[in-house]
């Protein structure tokens, strides 16, 4: 009886996709907690809050309703207008509801906008150290990454003469992140009215990731959606409402470029899931009292974790002020991040994430989540402090 070969032959792209660091990390974490050992969790970027009981008690009721079919490839109408009101309350902004598309999250949306922009060698600027999954998107599609290496003492933020250096005839968007993740930073008004001067002047949009929007915890927090229309945003509800598992975003679009992306994700998603748009309803809409608490609490943790790594040798040279990260320099203790962060799990018991997920600009740093409680916070950063101790007496 012959054999049947069932081996399969992968595209050339997902064999060549790198790993996500910060996902290993956490398996790793985990496969040590299914052995017994207690970790400490400072390398995921998920709110440690749960979703606000009246968010749930919308997706329940919906549910009871029977508001569980497809709904309208771009979203349900109420939940688009509560979007633009949001802008318009938080910036002035006056948005119509037609701009926007409703996504399974940020990260479809992000690859949605991607597939309408991009052909193959086209050039997408982007920050280096970057968000771990941004050049993946844009090289998966055929497209390449132009890194800008950033400083530190700006931020890790893209400026206007560095991104006008990296043009060429061949790019096709310029991809911005505030606040950022992996560094936490903010970028100023000044930044990003030079950076949408040089993309209006050169006739290509901005994508900008605002996911973390909210999550500021000094001056003031801007969309780029002030300084151009021809931008891309992409935003959510993760973040902000506790609701990573919901799987909620949206993307607004500059009006000739909605029909397109309506298209790809009538094809490729159909629709975002009904009973969940009406959870996002409800999270606009009701008081934000439980968001202002939880930006309170993350500003606590914020200032505890930040003053002990800077004690135990850790570099931060300015200040996080968004999301909830800290990325801090650990070269004085290895110029090898993901082999550090290794063993700091191993060793210590701490769950950290190595700079090299965030590109070659990022490596020798870690970066932390405060995405804890403040018990388990000072905790681990009592066990790092021990293990970094030995490492200098070593």
């Amino acid at each position: 009886m012959n054999s049947i070969n069932s081996e399969c032959v992968l595209s050339k792209e997902s064999e060549d996709i790198p790993p996500f660091y910060v996902m290993e990390v956490l398996e790793s974490a985990k496969a040590l907690e299914a052995q017994g050992r207690h970790i400490i969790h400072f390398e995921v970027g998920e709110p440690d809050f749960p979703t606000a009981p009246r968010i749930c008690q919308a997706a329940c009721d919906a549910i009871s309703k029977g508001l569980t079919k497809y709904t309208h490839s771009q979203g349900l109408p109420a939940l688009r207008e509560a979007i633009v009101e949001s802008y318009y309350k938080k910036f002035g902004i006056d948005l119509d509801p037609g701009q926007i598309i409703v996504t399974s999250g940020t990260s479809p949306g992000l690859l949605m906008v991607f597939m309408a922009l991009l052909e193959k060698r086209d050039e997408v600027i982007m920050s280096n150290p970057y968000y771990a999954c941004y050049p993946n998107f844009v090289k998966y599609l055929g497209g390449t990454p132009v890194f800008v290496y950033t400083n530190e003492a700006n931020g890790f933020a893209l400026e206007p003469e560095t991104v006008r250096q990296c043009m060429s005839p061949n790019t096709k968007a310029i991809l911005i992140n505030s606040p950022s993740n992996p560094g936490g930073h903010v970028m100023s008004s000044e930044n990003l009215q030079g950076i949408a001067e040089i993309a209006e002047e050169k006739g290509i949009p901005i994508v900008s990731d605002e996911i973390y929007q909210g999550l500021n915890y000094s001056g003031e927090e801007h969309t780029i959606l002030e300084y151009t229309k021809n931008a891309f945003v992409l935003n959510g509800f993760s973040k902000i409402y506790a609701m990573t598992g919901w799987r909620l975003g949206f993307i607004i679009s500059p009006p000739d470029c909605v029909r397109a992306l309506q298209k790809i994700h009538q094809n490729f998603f159909i629709c975002a899931n009904s009973f969940v748009q009406e959870a996002g309803i409800a999270a606009l809409n009701g008081s934000q009292e439980h968001v202002a608490e939880m930006v309170r609490v993350y500003n606590i943790r914020r200032q505890y974790m930040l003053k002990r790594l800077l004690g135990m040798g850790l570099e931060v040279r300015k200040e996080p002020t968004g999301a909830f990260y800290v990325l801090a320099d650990a070269r004085k203790f290895s110029s090898d991040s993901l082999e550090l962060s290794r063993r700091i799990l191993h060793e210590a018991g701490v769950a950290v994430t190595p700079g090299i997920d965030f590109g070659n600009g990022a490596e020798g740093y870690l970066r932390f989540s405060y995405a804890n409680s403040l018990e388990n916070i000072e905790e681990g950063m009592n066990r790092l402090e021990a293990f970094l101790e030995k490492e200098l007496e070593g």
